[in-house]
């Protein structure tokens, strides 16, 4: 009988949050990043999603977009105007100081805050198949989100011709993107 040896790794509980979520690293050739599969899933990414791993292009991210300011136009006309008029508030915008702009405001930001945390994804973004991810690969933390999805996409709201950005960028960066080193990527399906 050989002797065999088992080599055990001892895992950091730190790494182990990220073992379910697939990682970015750094190539040597042409300097972007690939997407490594989640531990415990040989199987290369490409064989779940043809485009899986690749960074998403202005048109893809523009149609997710449009999809989720659907989804958000609907929470305010089905929740919120029902609200509005059975406590008789008026539901005229005269400005964004007015009580339907401050509520539709916090309606926007907190549906692509929340959904980014804890989903890594919009309600647009799933239907497109796309996630957002830090280059780094590690997991989204709250200050990443909130830089990106409230102070860079006000950035990027208030002067909107700044969204075609993503169109110029090697790794299709918005603004809100670059300011918070994110990227959003095609999901392996």
């Amino acid at each position: 009988m050989s002797d065999s040896k088992v080599s055990h790794t001892e895992v950091n509980t730190a790494d182990v949050s990220k073992l379910d979520t697939p990682q970015l690293e750094h190539t040597t050739e042409g300097g972007g990043y690939t997407t490594v599969p989640p531990y415990g899933q040989e199987e290369t990414l490409a064989e779940h999603h043809r485009f899986a791993g690749l960074y998403a292009g202005f048109w893809m991210r523009f149609w997710a977009y449009l999809l989720d300011l659907i989804v958000i136009g609907s929470i305010n006309r089905m929740i919120l105007n029902p609200v509005f008029r059975a406590l008789d508030v008026s539901l005229v915008e005269d400005g964004i100081i007015s009580p339907m702009g401050l509520t539709t405001a916090v309606v926007f930001y907190l549906y692509f805050v929340l959904m980014t945390k804890f989903y890594g994804q919009t309600l647009g973004k799933m239907v497109f198949g796309l996630r957002v991810v830090e280059l780094d690969g590690s997991r989204l933390s709250w200050g990443t989100v909130l830089f990106r999805e409230w102070i860079g996409r006000f950035i990027s709201a208030t002067v909107m011709v700044l969204y075609v950005v993503v169109a110029f960028t090697k790794k299709k960066q918005g603004l809100h993107d670059l300011f918070a080193d994110t990227a959003v990527i095609y999901e392996p399906r």
